[in-house]
């Protein structure tokens, strides 16, 4: 077994073993056939010399029979001996079975192979007979063309001397023939004729010594002079073209003749051409008015983008055409052209300005940009040529753009103004009864949105000149100082404070004379846009304008919102306060007229409240519901518990009636209007025209504060007897019974009424008042 063991062993040294293959093969596995090469030709040479030497690896270059049974009889049982002889006759039996399967798969290869080297030896025998052959008809072939040429040397070295003497006769014959040819093309093809002359010179010049060529060079100066001077007559011609002119002057440049005075007569056919397309553009302009006077020009005859490109095709395009072949014909030497362009460029500008000018309505903004994109873009190449003129391009695009931008601002500032106009017209109109016009939310809501809507529309127009299909877009001054300077601040901005002063104007300036005032309802409204501007609008305009034109981090300085929301709180709190002074104006002149027209003296027991203590309570009312549509409530102080019932007599409020009655008869006179200024210093001062705060409660306390102090003034001014006083006890308490809760303090209305009262009781002959029974009984049968 050992034997067995140890020949196994050596068999498998030379074929590979399980432990080789990575694991066991087990029963009938499926192996690949080229692993058992790989594994018989072992590790390659650098591999074995880099491991240790060992005797026992079965696989290794150093395997030892011997050692190896050893070891292995040595550490393992019989019954791992009998598997590993067992696994090693597996191994055998698979290596011999992939020896047969290789040699089956390339059988075919092998036969194949055999007949190919059988055939490639009988084909090199043939071919080998076959060159030799070769080899001795190309040996007969040389030695023919040999003897052939030997034959033929004499007879070739003759004829080349004879095409020599061919060539140069040819060359003799075409010498003597230029006179001719160029007196035939110097009429019809003078080119073709200096070419022929710039072939012949040369020769002509070098053998002008002798007599004949001599005659030719002569003949032939005589008829270049006589194209040169043809041509100097034809440069003088008005009808050439800029290529005709191009090559009647580098003809002429071609003859040698001086390129100071063709350039000179080149710049002043040049310039006669380009004035005539000036001319031709200047014509479609209305004439200007030497006079100086104002009139409206008529409108131009083509739009602005027809104008540019007829300048664009016409003027700029033959101005480089003709620049670049001044370079051409003339090299470096621009002294004279630079001048020269610059003169044409500026008047072209300036009547390109002219056509802008024209451009007085709005129009269709895209085409003036389009125009401006098209005279930017067809100017590069003239720039190019005149680096001079960039500045004033540029200068031109950017005044259009602002003028444009300048008329945008007019047009809003005139579409508000008509807004404006619709208001009055719908807040004036009559209305038939039981039919309501449209109410102030209404009104103001469409206000607002319109000029909204009309200011987004007009940025849209003006982010035109900023799209990025646009040439002129790209510029310095585009990036940052249009739209920043022109649009945010030419013209939201602008617009925003124009608007507020207009709106503030209403309650600022005097009216004209014959101007009818404006109505209060107004100057609510406007108040109200205004403080809506203030808190919400700007800051809307404002992010739109830059998210549409952003700035640039380091441009010019803006206007900051919160700058221009005080503008605009500003223009609403004086707005507000006109209209609390107007509307208290006019009850107060309602109560000055029924007290100054009325007998204080000789009037009747009162019986009824006066009508027009009724009319000032229902205007009142209607100020209260018409203010209540545009502002909010406000805060009231706590009312009393019983306002409305509150007695109001002729006394102070601190004081009893009964307690200070005996005062009034003559036997115990008594200085009321001492105890009237004493009260005052521990009372809390009314401020009458104290600015109002934006909610409907102040506005129609500072309202009732301005009629009822002026009914004060007005008792103060006049002598009443016993039943004025009464009457004016009857009225100051229908009063506070119906105002106290207009007013944010009712402790103001109360203030207010008993100075009325006080200053009636010290200005009343028989101060006598009225029961409080009987003045509430009149209040509410009135």
């Amino acid at each position: 077994m050992a034997a067995a063991t140890a020949g196994s062993g050596a068999e498998s040294g030379a074929a590979g073993s399980p432990e080789a293959t990575g694991g066991s093969t087990g029963g009938g596995g499926w192996r690949r056939p080229h692993g058992p090469l790989q594994r018989y030709y072992g590790p390659s040479t650098a591999e074995a010399a880099e491991a240790p030497p060992d005797p026992t690896d079965i696989n290794g270059p150093h395997f030892d029979p011997e050692v190896f049974m050893t070891k292995v009889r040595s550490e393992c049982p019989l019954g791992q001996l009998l598997a590993r002889e067992a696994a090693l006759s597996r191994e055998i039996r698979a290596l011999d079975s992939d020896m047969q399967t290789l040699l089956y798969e390339n059988y075919n290869k092998f036969i194949s192979a055999t007949d190919t080297i059988r055939k490639m030896k009988v084909d090199f025998r043939h071919m080998e007979a076959e060159m030799d052959d070769l080899a001795a008809n190309m040996a007969a072939i040389s030695a023919s063309s040999a003897r052939v040429s030997a034959a033929l040397q004499d007879r070739h070295r003759r004829g080349a001397q004879l095409a020599g003497v061919q060539a140069l006769l040819r060359k003799l014959q075409a010498l003597v023939e230029v006179p001719g040819r160029l007196r035939r093309w110097a009429g019809t093809e003078p080119a073709r004729a200096l070419r022929c002359h710039a072939r012949a010179r040369a020769v002509l010049r070098h053998y002008r010594h002798l007599p004949s060529f001599r005659a030719i060079e002569d003949e032939s100066h005589a008829i270049m002079a006589e194209l040169a001077q043809r041509l100097r007559t034809r440069l003088r011609e008005e009808t050439l073209d800029p290529k005709e002119l191009t090559e009647c002057v580098e003809m002429l440049l071609q003859l040698e003749e001086p390129a100071e005075e063709l350039s000179e007569e080149f710049l002043s056919q040049a310039g006669a051409r380009l004035e005539a397309e000036l001319a031709a553009l200047e014509a479609e302009l209305p004439a200007a008015d030497p006079s100086g006077t104002a009139t409206t020009p008529p409108p131009p005859a083509s739009d602005i983008l027809d104008f540019v490109d007829r300048g664009s095709s016409a003027f700029v395009g033959t101005l480089c055409q003709l620049a670049g072949s001044y370079r051409a014909l003339f090299g470096g030497d621009t002294g004279r052209l630079e001048p020269f362009a610059a003169a044409l460029a500026t008047r072209y500008f300036a009547l390109l300005e002219r056509r802008l000018a024209l451009e007085r309505g709005l129009g269709d903004t895209s085409l003036l940009v389009r125009a401006l994109d098209r005279f930017h873009r067809r100017l590069r190449a003239l720039l190019e040529l005149l680096p001079a003129g960039a500045d004033a391009a540029t200068a031109l695009v950017a005044r259009a753009a602002r003028e444009r931008v300048d008329r945008y601002l007019r047009a809003l500032q005139t579409f508000f103004l008509g807004c404006l106009g619709d208001v009055r017209q719908a807040l004036a109109a009559p209305r038939p009864p039981g039919k309501e016009g449209p109410g102030l939310p209404d009104l103001l809501a469409t206000l607002a949105a319109s000029v909204l809507g009309q200011l987004k529309a007009v940025l849209a127009y003006v982010q035109l000149f900023t799209a990025r299909d646009v040439a002129f877009a790209s510029l310095p001054y585009f990036k940052g100082e249009f739209c920043v300077t022109a649009v945010r601040e030419g013209l939201v901005v602008a617009f925003v404070r124009w608007l507020c002063r207009t709106a503030r104007g209403f309650a600022d300036g005097p009216a004209e004379r014959g101007a009818p005032a404006a109505p209060p309802a107004l100057l609510l409204l406007l108040a109200r846009l205004c403080l809506d501007y203030e808190n919400s609008t700007i800051s809307y305009i404002l992010t739109l304008t830059d998210e549409q034109f952003p700035p640039q981090d380091s441009g010019p300085a803006v206007t900051p919102g919160p700058a221009l929301c005080a503008e605009a709180r500003a223009a609403a709190q004086r707005l507000l306060d006109h209209y609390v002074q107007v509307q208290g104006a006019a009850v107060a002149q309602m109560l000055r007229k029924s007290v100054e027209t009325r007998d204080w003296l000789g009037t009747v027991e009162p019986r009824n409240v006066r009508a027009v203590m009724k009319r000032v309570v229902e205007d009142i009312t209607a100020i209260d519901v018409q203010v209540g549509q545009l502002f909010e409530e406000g805060v009231r102080r706590a009312q009393s518990s019983d306002s409305s019932r509150r007695a109001f007599s002729v006394y102070s409020s601190s004081r009893a009636p009964g307690r200070y009655a005996p005062s009034y008869t003559p036997s115990a006179p008594m200085d009321t209007h001492l105890l009237s200024n004493i009260q005052k210093l521990f009372s809390e001062r009314i401020d009458i025209f104290s600015p109002v705060e934006f909610n409907k409660v102040s506005v129609l306390t500072g309202i009732i504060k301005i009629s009822l102090k002026t009914l004060l003034e007005c008792v103060r001014l006049r002598t009443l007897g016993r039943f004025g006083l009464q009457q004016v006890q009857v009225d100051g308490h229908y009063l506070q019974l119906y105002l106290w809760r207009f007013a944010s303090d009712e402790r103001v209305v109360q203030g207010l009424l008993d100075e009325v009262a006080a200053s009636a009781a010290h200005r009343c002959l028989d101060p006598v008042p009225m029961e409080h029974s009987v003045v509430e009984l009149i209040c509410e049968r009135g």
